[in-house]
């Protein structure tokens, strides 16, 4: 009888551990190795780098770059 609190307590504290677990892990969905707070890529720097890695070639590269160019907004 006098372990039955103590039993809730750990149920409860349990489901509230699990809960905790699941929300922090559904809510950042990222790298583990990227800082919550880092700064985003721009386009420009995501095609660069994979132009750099050999993801794409010159010809993909320089097309994406004149589709990005086109549709950035310029000074006002």
């Amino acid at each position: 009888m006098a372990l039955m609190p103590i039993l809730w307590i750990a149920l409860i504290s349990l489901a509230v551990w699990a809960v905790m677990r699941l929300t922090q892990h559904s809510a950042g969905r990222h790298d583990a190795t990227e800082p919550r707070n880092a700064p985003r890529e721009t386009p420009e720097e995501i095609l660069d780098r994979r132009f750099a890695s050999g993801e794409i070639d010159a010809e993909a590269y320089t097309e994406a770059r004149k589709r990005l160019a086109v549709h950035r907004p310029g000074p006002r």
